[in-house]
């Protein structure tokens, strides 16, 4: 019987190469190596705002682009002189939650076209919402997700859904040094950086020696506009605009509270043909009744189909309330005209 072949040292040399070339080791160093792997910490996300800014700042001439610091807190504005010899003043715009310094709407239109009127125009970034889920983009600037960025992961099922206090709170810092805030100390350091802002953006306006600053508010810009004025009433501002006016989430007091009590004159416009709208606008104007405001006025619009012709609608309106209603710098808003005496006829 004719015996097998023993095998050679060159063949079993053979036999372990496959195992050297793809690295395997053994099941104990792997667990070794396991041990000493330390989780990787994500670099912080970026703001939605900032990352706003800095398209604009690819995009806008850089004359237009002022870096404003509110504390340690760098933020973008965008900055137009007025194209006349003799200025109006300056109109500091402030976009809602969501919208950048050049949104499409109110923003963009109003940040434009005041220069042509005599007004140098300052249009803010504000930061992004705290103390409550981030708003949804508004319709006019929604990008469609990357490729990348279709593909998400399902659910755990094991995983219960949050409750209504997570949801509404902030996401816990990863950084052990980071005390975690709850929603409410969220809402109130936002309010303060947002404040902030404000007074950084009429410290440059007075820099340009205006004759008058008016302060503008789109959508919940409107709301930071009446509390900064509410909470600053020596700020400087003669005059506020509210453009759509709404209270961000979480947030109060209602605008129909807080604005009415200002001592600077209000223009309000608000679109009649919605009814939410509509119905909140109501409430501000019977407050400003009830306290007796001397120089609050509303505006109704309405609705067009076309964009551009909605927004020269709105670009007219405040156009012709700041002609017709603007207040005298230091000046008390004008009082609200007597009722005429009608002599009567003697026996009547």
């Amino acid at each position: 019987m004719l015996r097998a072949p023993r095998p050679t040292l060159a063949a079993l040399c053979l036999a372990l190469l496959p195992t050297i070339a793809h690295g395997e080791d053994p099941p104990a160093e792997k667990k070794d190596n396991a041990a000493t792997e330390t989780p990787v910490e994500r670099a912080p996300l970026e703001e939605r705002s900032q990352e706003d800014a800095s398209a604009l700042e690819r995009q806008l001439p850089q004359k237009e682009q002022q870096q404003l610091k509110a504390g340690d807190d760098a933020f973008l504005a965008l900055w137009k002189p007025a194209n006349v010899a003799e200025p109006n003043g300056v109109v500091i715009l402030l976009p809602g939650d969501g919208e950048s310094a050049d949104w499409p709407r109110a923003i963009a239109p109003l940040r434009n076209k005041l220069p042509d009127v005599g007004w140098h125009s300052l249009s803010l970034t504000l930061p992004d919402p705290k103390g409550n889920e981030p708003p949804p983009r508004p319709v006019e600037q929604a990008e469609p997700p990357a490729d990348g960025d279709a593909k998400t992961e399902k659910a755990d099922p094991a995983t219960p859904p949050p409750t209504p206090e997570q949801a509404g709170s902030a996401e816990p810092s990863t950084d052990p040094a980071q005390p975690v805030l709850s929603a409410e100390e969220e809402r109130k350091a936002q309010a303060t950086r947002i404040a902030a802002r404000i007074q950084a953006a009429i410290a440059f306006a007075n820099q340009q020696g205006p004759k008058t600053i008016v302060l503008l508010g789109h959508g919940s810009g409107a709301y930071w506009a009446v509390q900064a004025l509410s909470d600053a009433p020596s700020a400087g501002i003669d005059n506020l605009v509210l453009v759509d006016a709404e209270v961000p989430p979480g947030y109060s007091p209602a605008l129909e509270d807080s604005a009415p009590k200002l001592k600077q004159s209000i223009g309000d416009f608000f679109y009649k043909d919605r009814p939410l709208d509509s119905a909140a606008a109501l409430k501000r104007l019977q407050a400003s009744k009830r306290d007796k405001h001397p120089a609050y006025v509303q505006v109704g619009l309405k609705t067009l189909p076309d964009r551009n012709a909605d927004q020269e609608q709105l670009f007219r309106r405040v156009r012709g309330w700041l002609e017709s209603h603007l207040q005298a710098p230091g000046k008390k808003a004008p009082a609200a005209a007597p009722a005429p005496i009608i002599p009567q006829s003697p026996g009547i």
